[in-house]
């Protein structure tokens, strides 16, 4: 014996829809929302059928137009006949859906955190990409982890709402900053499509303490190896990363004053946010020579420059597994060894003082952070003398 067709399950207290058996003309009997005992919960009284249908799915359109103000008596014979056309799936299921949003209050040009990372999804990732598997896991780990908003119309979200989750989530330093980018990306992507007209993502902080700072710096000798492979363009970048000490995300929308000849950027923590690191004399041809021919600093993405790095390094003979961010340890490491002042290196990776006379109290100008930046020797990365 076949079993009965299995339909969607209605949401508590909206109804039902009783199967009332074989042999009847309308087998299906649509009951409104029954009275309850507040203290069992039991059924205390149930009201007549507004109506006798022959489809389950006619049901459904009968109780969300009653929830929705829509219904009146007769209607079930509207939506009977659009069943006898064609497409009366769909027709029926646009009724439902155009009703459950006068229900719930969802305004179909005010799509959901959910649909918006859909859209923004699809349009990222579309099927042939060039992005990494890593990428798309990324972006959707990022979104899981804002579970919160999924339901939440976009265009409503404000600052709290994104930085509680932020706050809230139990997860690493590392799965925030996915989390940070994914909706940076997505409120980029809202904002071209009239979505939304804010960017509440743009002021969004980390308040966890960094525990990704992992990393090896390159040696003097392998400065020199890059150095000499300057007319790459990935070679040269490396240069100036190791000079500044930037994060590579934060490149992207660094400033460049060629003017005064300082960096100001940084976005990942309080201390990091626009601080400002002079541009060292001997990178200012590099520099200058990349704003003349990009426009801007950094034209890559930063996908696109580590796949472009690694082959580099193999190709120039520097072995081991160098990441982008080694280049902001070989800052650190090149401002230590050739004696700039612990508290101006602090300032200019953008590390936090512990103490509250630096927190504080602690101001220096560009031309005193570029005292202390120009002690860095770069005769050795043309010399490549043994020191």
């Amino acid at each position: 014996m076949a079993k009965r067709k299995k339909y969607p399950r209605l949401p508590n207290g909206f109804g039902t829809i009783r199967y009332l058996g074989k042999g009847r003309r309308n087998p299906y009997a649509v009951h409104p929302p029954a009275h309850l005992d507040e203290k069992t919960g039991d059924i205390t009284d149930r009201p007549p059928a507004l109506c006798y249908v022959d489809d389950y799915m006619v049901g459904m359109a009968v109780l969300t137009a009653y929830h929705a103000g829509t219904y009146k008596p007769g209607y079930e014979l509207s939506v009977k006949q659009e069943l006898k056309q064609e497409a009366a799936v769909g027709t029926i299921a646009s009724r439902i859906l155009s009703d459950y949003r006068k229900i719930y209050g969802i305004d179909a040009n005010k799509p959901t955190f959910t649909q918006v990372y859909e859209r923004f999804y699809a349009e990222k990732f579309p099927q042939g990409h060039r992005y990494s598997a890593s990428a798309e896991r990324s972006a959707r780990a990022a979104y899981k982890n804002c579970a919160k908003l999924h339901d939440s119309v976009f265009a409503s979200l404000k600052y709290n709402d994104l930085q509680s989750v932020i706050d809230n989530c139990p997860l690493k330093h590392a799965s925030l900053e996915l989390i940070v980018n994914l909706l940076h990306q997505m409120y980029r992507y809202a904002l071209m499509n009239d979505i939304c007209e804010k960017d509440y993502s743009s002021g969004l902080k980390i308040k966890k303490a960094d525990d990704d700072e992992k990393g090896v710096p390159f040696t003097i000798e392998e400065l020199a190896v890059i150095y000499a492979a300057r007319e790459d363009e990935i070679a040269e970048m490396l240069i100036i990363m190791c000079m500044s000490g930037f994060r590579i995300n934060e490149y992207q929308d660094l400033h460049v004053n060629l003017d005064e000849w300082y960096f100001q950027g940084g976005s990942k923590t309080d201390a990091g946010k626009d601080r400002i690191v002079p541009i060292h004399t001997f990178i200012r041809p590099l520099v200058s020579g990349r704003i003349k021919r990009h426009g801007k600093l950094f034209p890559h993405s930063a996908w696109e420059f580590r796949r472009s790095m690694n082959s580099l390094l193999k190709q120039i003979g520097i072995d081991g597994h160098h990441t982008p961010h080694d280049c902001r340890h070989t800052f650190s490491y090149l401002c230590e060894k050739y004696g700039v002042l612990e508290n101006d290196r602090k300032r200019m990776l953008g590390h936090a003082f512990s103490d509250v006379t630096n927190k504080v109290y602690g101001h220096r100008d560009v031309e005193e952070l570029r005292k202390q930046i120009e002690k860095i020797d770069c005769d050795l990365f043309v010399t490549n003398k043994n020191i």
